[in-house]
């Protein structure tokens, strides 16, 4: 066997490629996905959609690979990790994916800090926030006829592997680099904690079994095979959550390192060899690696990138080209303007009152201003993240920071962003890092690889380097800490208006 199927189930697509076993693409597809946002605040996707997206994706992939069936070794898959959707007994799905940005949990979040959150920290590895477990006293509370009838709460790729591998309900699980999220898993023992479902009346029985990212789980069905133009009996791995496997697709195997995943999602991460819960910040998030023994701390802002398409969406005459051009002849700080780029509040740390804003206009500011300002402002958080990180492990610098995702693709935001942090920053010809993530799982999960560190590194081709310089750094310390100052005035002001409604 010399080749491998990787899928990326995004929150905008789905995307599928063909790689040989030495991680070179050969074909890749795309599908687009649904968002359906409601008036309660509410954002999901359903399952049946999400799964058509997977088998047309993995269909287009391999037709246009030229690639025999009979040559594919195995399957691999991620997916969003923070939201959850829960399954009956028979794998069919019994709620819709409650998406990582549907924030109607809130007051569950607000029920779950005031019950444990420093035993949630501590277990867990994440601060309290709108992941697995807020959604599922969602719906445990307000939709107990639904809780009822669910069997098990998981992911999106293990619901798709689980449907493609014609399996029941029995078989479904959560791989290990999702646990973090789950609000009542026991990060360091890879278990259920015990004593956090029976805290929030969480039965066990609806939690799945944990697994490594690299055990198989099942052969690809008939009726699967014959859709996408595969061999039936495909061996199918386990898989990771969609930054996991992103952050390990982009060969983080050295301690220090930091990795900027520019997607939907703006996350910021690295890799370190011991669990150290942020207890003070309740920022940084310890999510583990594919790798046992290795961890990723990790905080993101939730819509980080879609903030940069509401911008561009904005101005239907613009696009990204233009608006980075008009926002280079900006000089840095924006003219004083300060961009907050957290539309239904801030995940981590966890703050629900704070919405996005633009302070500090005045006539002189144009649209190459406010362009560069939401860059900036993602860039600022940044800051923040990476502070905190080096309070955690003092030990390292945190000062090198590789760059994956589509906000790679711009050169201005990777300099900002080099400038702001301080970092020399790179970039690679390989953006999709998820899927040569998952692609090393199912190659690693079937034996096709073995030395996976020479691979992935061999795999990585250069795009653009960025030095750090000093000569903004000024400009840029004022506006960093003018940013925190921003968030936490503008906290107060929108917590009094949500008050009076």
């Amino acid at each position: 066997m010399e080749y491998i199927i990787a899928v990326d189930i995004g929150t905008q697509g789905t995307k599928a490629a063909v790689f040989d076993k030495n991680l070179k693409v050969l074909q890749t597809a795309f599908c687009e996905s649904r968002i359906i946002l409601s008036e309660n605040r509410g954002i999901w996707q359903e399952p049946e959609e999400i799964y058509q997206s997977v088998l047309e994706s993995i269909r287009q992939a391999v037709s246009g690979s030229g690639v025999s069936a009979s040559d594919i070794g195995g399957i691999g898959i991620d997916s969003q990790m923070a939201g959850i959707m829960g399954v009956d007994k028979n794998g069919d799905p019994v709620t819709v994916y409650d998406s990582w940005l549907d924030t109607r949990c809130g007051k569950y979040v607000k029920y779950m800090e005031e019950e444990a959150e420093e035993r949630i920290i501590e277990i867990t590895g994440s601060p309290v926030s709108y992941a697995h477990g807020p959604k599922i006293l969602w719906w445990k509370k307000e939709r107990p006829d639904v809780y009822k009838k669910v069997y098990k709460f998981v992911l999106p790729h293990v619901f798709v592997t689980n449907r493609l591998a014609g399996k029941q309900g029995k078989d479904l699980y959560m791989d290990y680099t999702c646990i973090q999220y789950s609000g009542f898993g026991d990060n360091k023992k890879k278990v259920w904690s015990e004593e956090l479902l029976d805290t929030f009346q969480v039965e066990h029985d609806k939690m799945p079994d944990i697994l490594s990212p690299f055990q198989g789980v099942g052969f690809l069905s008939k009726a699967a095979a014959d859709f996408c133009g595969l061999r039936e009996g495909t061996p199918i791995a386990a898989g990771a959550g969609d930054t996991a496997a992103s952050v390990f697709g982009a060969g983080l195997f050295h301690e220090g390192t930091i990795l900027d995943c520019a997607g939907t999602a703006s996350v910021l991460c690295s890799m370190v060899k011991e669990y150290r819960p942020d207890r003070e910040h309740k920022t940084m998030v310890m999510m583990r690696a594919p790798v046992d023994g290795q961890w990723y701390p990790l905080a993101y802002i939730n819509g980080g990138g879609l903030c940069i398409r509401w911008f561009r969406d904005l101005f239907g005459d613009a696009d990204y080209r233009t608006l980075e051009k008009e926002a280079e002849t900006v000089p840095a700080g924006s003219g004083g303007l300060v961009f907050i780029p957290h539309f239904e509040g801030r995940v981590f740390p966890y703050n629900p009152d704070i919405r996005g804003s633009f302070t500090g206009l005045n006539w002189n500011h144009k649209r190459g201003h406010m362009y560069r300002a939401v860059l900036e402002g993602i860039a600022y958080e940044y800051k923040y993240y990476q502070s905190v990180l080096k309070e955690l492990f003092p030990e390292c610098k945190f000062d090198n920071m590789w760059a994956a995702g589509g906000g790679a693709k711009s050169p201005l935001f990777l300099k900002i962003k080099s400038r702001i942090l301080g970092a020399d920053i790179m970039s690679f010809e390989e953006e999709d890092t998820a899927l040569i993530g998952s692609a090393t799982i199912a190659g690693i999960s079937t034996g096709m690889i073995t030395d996976y560190e020479k691979v992935i590194m061999e795999s990585k081709r250069l795009k653009q380097e960025y030095q750090a310089e000093t000569e903004e750094s000024g400009v840029y310390r004022t506006m960093a800490e003018e940013y925190l100052e921003t968030i936490k005035a503008l906290t107060e002001v929108y917590k009094k208006r949500k008050d009076s409604l």
